[in-house]
């Protein structure tokens, strides 16, 4: 699923998990700054749109994710996950609640798994939940002018994270968690992308620079800060997208179990690579101490001020001062959290 976004001067596809948008308009660096500094307007069009209007559908998701959903209250949004019976990550899921549908938008490719999920769910119960991605498309607002954006666009600034409002000509705002960044995802029809662009004033920048600013933070990502085995402690999703006081959820005995002992088997770190070479290692690039495997990269990004950065899954024994190596780059743990 595309946007004409990709149409638009200097626009550079993107491949992989995220085709279908920008990687960047001719410049990732500077868009990095935009970012940083003002603010930037992010394709996330590919991300998938899961639509949920009934009578129960927070208490229905609430029984089946690990966030507490039954109390949710229109105009407010939250960040959940589908756990396997074993306790794996399989979704990672934002929610957005209207007063009449819980909106799910999700990693682009894991929506029709997660929709047969939800399908086989459903039992008797009055929801009806349907895959709306080709009418809907995920924009981002990303830095410190995101408010100034959001007026631009008639938009009211939600006052506190995941919290949710109205977007003038269908679709919603809502404010996204990054600590230190200004961010607020946008959904709106796809019929619409052009003028909402136009509306807001912020200059178009690519999934790289996006990429970059996520990883800085380390806000991990399905599918890149996870793999089949990944428990909900490791990448760090306790407490934005799990809640543990609520009541049983699938999965939830091995997240107990490991939280009250706290030892999960591994931990996301960000690290530092020291750019002997040109090329970014890929995601699942084994990372060794004295040839002994310890981990792998999840996301490798050039960052306009840091340089070659990257996150990655390592044994929790790993100590923050360990000379890593990832191939023949010397890499070490940025231990600064």
């Amino acid at each position: 699923m595309t946007t004409a976004l990709l149409d638009s001067p200097g626009a550079v596809a993107a491949d992989g998990h995220d085709a279908g948008v920008a990687a960047h308009y001719g410049d990732p660096f500077r868009e990095q700054r935009t970012l940083a500094e003002s603010v930037g307007l992010v394709d996330r069009s590919h991300r998938g749109v899961l639509a949920v209007p009934g009578a129960d559908r927070l208490s229905w998701l609430h029984s089946l994710t690990t966030q507490h959903l039954s109390d949710l209250r229109p105009n407010q949004g939250a960040e959940t996950l589908v756990l396997s019976p074993h306790g794996h990550v399989e979704h990672h899921v934002l929610v957005a609640e209207d007063g009449e549908t819980t909106w799910l938008d999700v990693e682009p490719g894991t929506q029709d798994d997660l929709l047969a999920f939800l399908t086989r769910m459903r039992f008797l119960l009055r929801v009806e939940p349907a895959e709306v991605t080709a009418d809907w498309a995920v924009l981002s607002l990303v830095g410190p002018d995101t408010p100034q954006a959001l007026a631009g666009l008639g938009a009211a600034v939600p006052p506190a994270p995941y919290d949710v409002r109205p977007l003038p000509g269908g679709g919603w705002v809502r404010r996204m968690p990054w600590p230190g960044v200004d961010a607020a995802d946008l959904l709106v029809p796809r019929a619409e992308v052009a003028g909402v662009v136009a509306r807001s004033g912020a200059p178009l920048c690519g999934s790289w620079a996006y990429e970059a600013l996520r990883v800085e933070g380390r806000h991990p990502r399905l599918r890149f800060e996870t793999d089949h085995r990944t428990i909900v402690q490791e990448p760090g999703w306790i407490p934005s997208a799990v809640h543990l006081s609520k009541g049983c959820y699938r999965g939830q005995e091995t997240v107990a179990r490991v939280q009250n002992l706290g030892r999960p088997p591994r931990r996301l770190v960000l690290m530092h690579l020291d750019g002997s070479s040109e090329h970014l290692p890929p995601t699942g690039a084994p990372i060794t101490v004295d040839g002994r495997e310890i981990g792998f990269v999840t996301t490798a990004v050039r960052h306009h001020e840091l340089g070659q950065i990257a996150l990655a899954l390592v044994k929790r024994s790993v100590p923050d001062d360990a000379s890593l190596a990832v191939g023949e780059v010397l890499a070490r743990i940025d231990a600064d959290l």
